[in-house]
């Protein structure tokens, strides 16, 4: 049940009572738990045919499954870019099911001329802040990895992060920065045993706690004020139209 607001003091005048709530621990620490597996989508930035991004990918889901997550990854070849094709393409309406589906994500790019690829952002811009009345991110946990040829740098995960915060997702602290990539994976595609494997093994064992933490509350988290008010005031624009 949600608590009675709290009344404004004479020192928030430009308060809305109604809408302006204390947290309300009930639905922060529901005792009605989810338990079927996290659900994590997992994104990745590069088409080569040995692509590094796809195999750090490729490792963090075998360890999301073995933390006990259901994962998906999704396939970025043929996905059109933004706005050159309708929204029901395919791909696009691929892509936007799993971002739906998913209960946090991962994202990996290779750090190319300083910054993430246009492969990855490609498919973030392809998710929509809102479809309908769904926010697809909103609420999300998020991992950001990347991968470079040359030195550790980690320019890319800055931008995921940034772009993780404009898609209102709850992005975990840990990341993972693989430099060098080349020499940090077997012929077979596995990743070796090294400091840097293991930061990665580190990053999902967060995700994973980060997601059961806070998907039960999800949406109270993101929950704002000024979109409440936004609200209330939009539904009485609608009822005084209608009343004209």
């Amino acid at each position: 049940m949600r608590k009675a607001s709290v009344l404004p003091s004479s020192d928030l005048p430009n308060i809305d009572a109604d809408q302006f709530h204390p947290p309300d621990p009930e639905r922060l620490f529901s005792p009605v738990r989810a338990t079927h597996p996290p659900r994590i989508l997992l994104l990745y930035g590069s088409l080569r045919e040995r692509s590094y991004s796809r195999l750090l990918t490729e490792e963090a889901a075998r360890l999301l499954q073995a933390l006990g997550c259901e994962t998906r990854i999704y396939d970025p070849r043929d996905l059109p870019l933004p706005d050159a094709a309708p929204e029901d393409h395919p791909k696009v309406q691929e892509l936007r099911d799993f971002a739906q589906w998913s209960e946090g994500m991962v994202w990996t790019s290779p750090e190319r001329h300083g910054a993430m690829t246009g492969i990855l952002k490609a498919q973030i811009d392809w998710i929509p802040l809102a479809i309908g009345s769904v926010r697809p991110t909103q609420g999300k946990t998020l991992a950001v990895m990347e991968v470079s040829g040359g030195s550790q740098s980690f320019n890319a995960v800055n931008q995921m992060r940034v772009l993780g915060r404009w898609m209102r997702m709850i992005t975990i602290p840990n990341q993972s920065s693989v430099a060098k990539a080349f020499l940090e994976f077997e012929d077979d595609g596995r990743m070796k045993p090294s400091p840097y494997y293991e930061r990665v093994v580190d990053v999902m064992e967060e995700l994973v706690k980060f997601t059961l933490l806070t998907r039960d509350c999800a949406d109270y988290l993101v929950d704002r004020y000024s979109e409440r008010r936004e609200s209330v005031e939009a539904l009485s624009k609608r009822v005084n139209l209608r009343s004209i």
